[in-house]
């Protein structure tokens, strides 16, 4: 049996990973905190530690996690941001992601908060629960026929593209690696950045955080767009800069935002924390807009992604046990 620690968990992750094919290799023991250096010792008596996105594996974590007699470090995401990757490296500590579990429910997530946003389905829905069934300043646009740009053209952007080619809009994007054959064969264009934001009138980010993606969006990436732009990140947090974003919206340059991540998302997301109160004061000046849509990192939440991060977790384990090549494509 291989024992592994699952961190961050909730009662989902425990139904799925316990659920995979595969899994009865595994003992599982699933903890709710986050991994991070006051929980590190936590780790020590398992072969494998199962992370999410707000765990923390710095180089101190992980020096201790390696001589912990942890073997593998298989992230249940497709991002890898929260990993010192340099260091899991200098320790011979493999790391595994799930690099493809579903883009279409972050697409559709995606487009989902634009619809919402652009309709104000979410103030309707409050509204008339307290029969006030007025239209005033429900006001919304047709997509059809307006210009959508996609920064970033991984799967999870090639799918948003396409359904906004299905709505009728005028598609541009940008990628340091743009994929020509598929743009062509999609009736989609690649401008350049400066480009895309000044003829978007609807900016959609599917990037990885990178040092070259962090603060993507700032002050002057900002000045550079069309005035009453709508934003939708799905993609990281860090994309966006707060700050940046909080006094566009202020000034009217942005028009409107949906985000399914958030820049400090670390301390506060996956928790319940209504009975508390607001420290994040960035965070709180956001949910005072009525023009900000906010939901708390729920795009990869399908049942058909659940299965496949459930899969590809259990075999990139199992994986250790047999000794043989993690999954093409899985290991960092």
């Amino acid at each position: 049996m291989i024992k592994v620690a699952v961190y961050d968990a909730r009662p989902y992750d425990k139904e799925y990973l316990t659920s995979a094919a595969g899994s009865e290799q595994i003992q599982w023991s699933f903890f709710d905190f986050h991994l991070s250096d006051a929980t590190k010792d936590s780790a020590k008596g398992f072969d494998a530690i199962c992370p999410f996105v707000n765990d923390k594996l710095d180089a101190a974590v992980l020096e201790s996690l390696a001589k912990s007699g942890v073997r593998l470090i298989a992230l249940r995401s497709a991002g890898f941001n929260n990993v010192d990757l340099d260091a899991a490296h200098r320790l011979k500590l493999p790391v595994t992601r799930v690099p493809s579990y579903s883009p279409n429910a972050v697409a559709e997530h995606a487009v989902g908060l634009l619809l919402a946003l652009n309709r104000k389905i979410h103030r309707a829905f409050v509204r008339v629960r307290e029969m006030n069934f007025s239209l005033h300043g429900l006001l919304g646009f047709d997509i059809h026929g307006k210009t959508v740009g996609v920064i970033g053209t991984g799967k999870i952007g090639k799918v948003f593209a396409k359904i906004m080619k299905g709505f009728g809009a005028t598609v541009i994007a940008y990628d340091t690696q743009p994929d020509e054959k598929w743009a062509k064969q999609e009736g989609i264009s690649y401008v350049s950045l400066d480009d895309l934001l000044s003829k978007s009138d609807i900016l959609s980010l599917h990037v990885p955080l990178l040092p070259s993606t962090i603060h993507l969006i700032n002050e002057k990436t900002i000045a550079k767009m069309k005035k009453g732009v709508f934003l939708i990140n799905t993609s990281r947090g860090k994309v966006i800069e707060t700050s940046a974003l909080i006094q566009a919206l202020k000034s009217g340059q942005v028009g409107a935002v949906a985000l399914d991540t958030y820049e400090e998302e670390e301390s506060l997301f996956f928790e319940d924390r209504s009975d508390q109160i607001l420290q994040d004061d960035e965070l709180a000046r956001l949910l005072s807009f009525p023009n900000v849509l906010i939901t708390a990192h729920q795009g990869f939440f399908t049942q058909e992604a659940m299965r496949e991060i459930a899969r590809i977790t259990v075999e990139n384990v199992t994986r250790l046990h047999k000794k043989s090549p993690f999954l093409e494509g899985t290991e960092l």
